[in-house]
């Protein structure tokens, strides 16, 4: 089978991307405004390289800091360095990022075009927060950049992932003008909400995702194969994670069992016997006695803490009758929570599920809620990285899409 050439816009840290790299999709580009984003799918792209070339021991020696960023980046053909595309999507950048994807391209053919335009825009939670409920956004409006490159590259098939809140968001006017865009331009598309926990992932976290074809009939949402919900957060994702305490920074250490099942077949352990950035945060004394409460509440009466329910010295709150649930435990003996990109902000909705470890879960803990193996590096320190794994497509998701689209274009029906 010829290589599947794809693009992905507003690549973040490039959890669709793995997916689609798993399944054997080659990129020829990733656009991204962030820069630590940028910079975690630089290094990542090492990893790519070097091990299909065989050289992963160099890649390691980065993350066992015995050589420097730049070094492991001077190892790698400057075309994959310069194909991660430092750039805003908006009128006055988009020729210039068509011009970088072109020199990638060297006249080959673009099969696939895959990403989602920043959340915040369709988020109900964004909406809420905004006194204009995002009316006039820009970010609104950022499919209509999709379409440009969907004009000017025609790959057979595109994926387009965001939130819930696309659905509803402007009475459904930006979905409306969204699939008539798409519609113009050659396209025929079909949408459906996805749960991530139906691919291995072990969290509860739904996304509109909307594929199209480059046909004019009518096309039909294809079936993914869904896996056995039979994994548990704390028995099989975090059994093997050394203990942490608040504040604790485990930049690289070992793991304290071996492998399991569930390690084994999502690919989150690998051959590398360390784990990196297994990092938690600070937390002042009277969030340690909430989150000890919220933790004893959890795990003996699977109860969640409300914070009206609080000790009055402990509630600091003016509005104590809303958001209620401030702080909440992840389930050990089932599926995380959405993890979103809040977590940067503070651990208090993400709580360890252990009154021996009484803190938020670590920067690992969350990649691996996420689906990413243990070998995948973000950059730009802690904060960078919860923003990063928070705002990401669960890998684990994206290669259940990445399958179903490769067999599209072997020409198998949906």
């Amino acid at each position: 089978m010829k290589q599947i050439k794809y693009i992905d816009l507003f690549a973040g840290a490039g959890g669709l991307s793995e997916g689609f790299i798993r399944e054997g999709f080659s990129p020829i580009a990733h656009v991204e405004m962030n820069k630590e984003a940028c910079d975690t799918l630089k290094t990542r792209m090492a990893f790519h390289y070097l091990k299909q070339k065989g050289k992963l021991k160099n890649y390691y020696a980065y993350l066992l800091n015995e050589t420097s960023r730049n070094k492991l980046w001077d190892q790698i053909p400057e075309q994959i360095i310069d194909s991660v595309i430092t750039k805003e999507i908006s009128k006055q950048t988009i020729q210039d990022i068509f011009r970088q994807i072109d020199n990638q391209l060297q006249k080959k053919k673009v099969d696939l075009i895959v990403g989602g335009p920043p959340c915040q825009a369709y988020s109900l939670v964004g909406r809420s927060r905004d006194p204009n409920r995002m009316q006039g956004d820009k970010r609104n409006y950022l499919f209509r950049y999709y379409a440009e490159f969907l004009e000017r590259y025609k790959p057979t098939y595109f994926v387009f992932e965001n939130v819930l809140g696309l659905q509803t968001a402007g009475n459904k006017k930006y979905l409306n003008e969204m699939i008539n865009l798409f519609s113009e331009i050659g396209y025929s598309t079909d949408l459906k909400i996805l749960n991530a926990e139906d691919y291995g992932v072990l969290q509860k976290r739904r996304r509109v995702v909307i594929i199209g074809h480059r046909n004019r009939n009518k096309f039909m949402f294809p079936k993914l194969a869904k896996v056995p919900k039979i994994y548990q957060i704390k028995r099989d994702l975090f059994y093997d994670l050394p203990k942490l305490q608040p504040g604790e920074e485990l930049q690289i250490t070992k793991y304290t069992k071996p492998i399991n099942k569930y390690l084994r077949i999502t690919q989150t352990r690998n051959e590398f016997e360390y784990v990196t950035q297994h990092i938690t945060r600070q937390h002042n004394e009277r969030d340690l006695q909430i989150y000890k409460i919220a933790i004893d509440k959890w795990l003996h009466k699977k109860e969640r803490l409300k914070y009206d329910e609080l000790p009055a010295h402990l509630q600091t709150h003016n509005k104590k009758n809303i958001f209620l649930d401030r702080f909440k435990v992840i389930d050990p003996n089932g599926y995380s929570h959405t993890v979103v990109a809040h977590i940067s902000k503070d651990g208090h909705y993400y709580i360890f599920p252990d009154s021996k470890q009484i803190r938020s879960i670590s920067v690992r803990e969350a990649a691996r809620i996420q689906s990413f193996p243990d070998n995948y590096f973000f950059e730009g320190g802690r904060t960078a990285a919860f923003k990063q794994i928070g705002n990401a497509v669960p890998p684990l998701m994206a290669a259940a899409l990445a399958r179903t689209i490769k067999n599209l274009l072997n020409g198998e029906k949906p």
